[in-house]
């Protein structure tokens, strides 16, 4: 797995979007080897370099406002070319949207 580095301010954003999320039931674990944001044992995004992976469901809404953000991208965690096709990285650019991606990840994870 491709191992990123994040920046204080990327990690200080993440730490942000985890307590906005905390209420609804999601805390903070470790999956893909990086800081996650968890449900039971399932990741619904994580941090990854300057950038969150958020798990939206390939065809949903929120993956395609993900991917339509500056710099997103399919989340590669190999860095081999094979993408998870439900995941997108958001650059910490756009985290302003990371709360609503959060949102949109955690409705994707309970349907």
């Amino acid at each position: 797995m491709e191992k990123l580095i994040p920046s204080p301010s990327a990690t200080a954003a993440f730490e942000a979007l985890a307590a906005d999320v905390a209420q609804a039931g999601v805390s903070v674990g470790k999956m893909f080897g990086a800081t996650s944001l968890m449900v039971g044992s399932k990741a619904l995004g994580c941090l990854h370099g300057d950038g969150v992976a958020f798990k939206l469901g390939r065809d949903t809404p929120g993956h395609a406002a993900a991917l339509a953000l500056p710099g997103a991208a399919l989340f590669d965690p190999s860095g081999m070319g094979r993408p998870f096709k439900d995941w997108v990285v958001v650059p910490l650019a756009s985290s302003g949207m990371w709360p609503q991606l959060a949102e949109a990840a955690l409705a994707a994870h309970d349907a």
